[in-house]
């Protein structure tokens, strides 16, 4: 995999006349605001996992849709490649440079415009990050509910179509986005669409820029649905036997319709971890964590119900709380999960990789998945977003070990595989990037082709973001 997308590049020329040309025009232009330093450009073609770094030739922090605008133009005009980029947080390389050019910072377009409170909607510049929302939105007793574990960008999560903890209930960036403003490859900005809730006006070009990882076009600015916070949060958790046990559980639980808005799952080594890092105290066995909002006796009910479902699956240890101090411990747990899965292999590397299954195939995904890594001699924890299917591995590699990363690639290419076998994707929420273009194809067939013309005609000389999904 790691040589595939190295190997992106002899699929592109870099435009060495071109990129000399538009970075003297953008230093003139934007002086002490254009960094081409290598410490700079480093950092903005940083990846995450193990992807190499491929970094850009200049870096420009944008403060307005019109500098945006302006960059595109040069970079157009000059058929130089430009790389949008949020926080760096995304794990399938969407921020590299393959073949260099520019990268646009938009970290410093962090502004809440409005927030229409009647209508349950704000409008924010796309450096915005959800928790600056939610602090933002707290005192007028709203919420963002898309909750990807990372501090992301607004603007990057609507790029990756991010999901996260919350997506059970409260569904995708795809689901919670209104409206967009895009600056096309041409330079020329669109808005995708109104606040209106709902609208039959035209091609969806709104969910069309959602996911498309910055291929298209960059987002400039977002309209976003809100959520009013719920009178009461519960959250509960139980222990059990196996994963099947607890897929048994959760698949139950979706099935009788329980409005859970939040049910994540640890693997027995997952737990370890945890326990390790965040000083709990769980049983060292497989975990479901859940949230439920709603009422003070809607929670209750639901959290009894949950127990009810989860007996009859063999949990054990089953509790839940109102109290937001346990609450936050609890779940602040679950997000410190990538970093607490490192301590149980010092020194090694990460390797984040997800599907997402029918929900009446995660027991049997889930379970193959533990099987193989263990039959690889691969240290893999295993956490999921389950309610909806989709559950992420980590494989813990030594990067020098040449058979051992081999042994990685080989179950990453595996797992992928499987999931699409079983009427799954390739991925839930990481997006396709660099690291699972290979499983495109094999997942969506003649629809990339569909895809690559979209893109021929939007971008004709393929300046956005080349080498990422197609």
């Amino acid at each position: 995999m790691r040589g595939k997308t190295m190997g992106d590049a002899l699929d592109m020329v870099r435009n060495e006349d071109g990129i000399a040309a538009v970075l003297g025009v953008l230093e003139q232009q934007f002086g002490e605001a254009c960094h081409t330093g290598q410490a700079v450009r480093a950092q903005h073609g940083h990846t995450t996992t193990w992807i190499p770094t491929q970094a850009p030739d200049a870096v420009i922090f944008a403060k307005s849709t019109e500098e945006v605008a302006a960059i595109v133009k040069i970079c157009a005009t000059h058929k130089v490649p430009v790389i949008a980029y949020g926080t760096g947080t995304s794990l399938e390389g969407h921020v590299n440079a393959p073949v260099g050019g520019v990268c646009i910072d938009m970290s410093e377009m962090n502004k809440i415009l409005a927030v229409h409170d009647q209508d349950l909607d704000c409008v924010v510049q796309p450096g915005v990050t959800r928790e600056q929302l939610n602090l933002h939105l707290r005192d007028q007793g709203l919420f963002f509910p898309i909750d990807p574990g990372a501090n992301a960008s607004l603007g990057g999560m609507a790029s990756t179509r991010a999901s996260g903890t919350n997506a059970v209930r409260y569904g995708t960036m795809k689901d919670n986005v209104l409206a967009l403003e895009v600056v096309l490859p041409s330079g020329e900005v669109i808005r995708t669409a109104s606040r209106a809730k709902k609208s039959s006006a035209g091609y969806d070009l709104t969910r069309l820029m959602i996911g498309a990882e910055g291929t298209l076009g960059i987002i400039t600015e977002i309209t976003l649905k809100l959520q009013g916070i719920p009178e009461a949060m519960s959250s509960a958790r139980c222990s059990f036997a196996s994963v099947d046990a607890a897929c048994q559980a959760v698949m139950a639980t979706i099935q009788y319709g329980i409005p859970v808005a939040r049910i994540e799952l640890l693997d027995a080594m997952s737990v370890k971890a945890a326990n390790a890092y965040s000083k709990l105290d769980l049983p060292e066995t497989p975990l479901l964590l859940l949230e439920f909002h709603g009422s003070e006796s809607g929670v209750a009910e639901q959290a009894e119900v949950f127990g009810a479902i989860a007996e009859d699956a063999g949990g054990t240890g089953f509790v839940w709380t109102t109290k937001p101090e346990d609450r936050t411990k609890l779940w602040q747990a679950r997000h410190d999960m990538y970093w607490a899965s490192l301590q149980l292999r010092p020194g090694a590397k990460g390797v984040s990789t997800d599907v997402c299954v029918p929900i009446s195939r995660l027991a049997e995904c889930v379970a193959a998945a533990s099987e193989k890594a263990a039959e690889l001699g691969l240290l893999a924890p295993v956490v999921g977003h389950v309610g909806d299917g989709n559950f992420h591995t980590l494989p813990l590699i030594d990067m020098e070990n040449a058979e051992e990363v081999a042994k990685a690639e080989g179950f990453v290419s595996w797992l992928n595989d499987l999931a699409i076998s079983m009427g799954g994707t390739c991925t839930g929420e990481h997006g396709i990037g660099q690291g699972k273009k290979p499983y495109l194809r094999k997942e969506l067939g003649g629809a990339v082709d569909v895809m690559a013309a979209v893109k021929a005609a939007i971008d004709p000389d393929g300046i956005m973001n080349p080498g990422k999904i197609l």
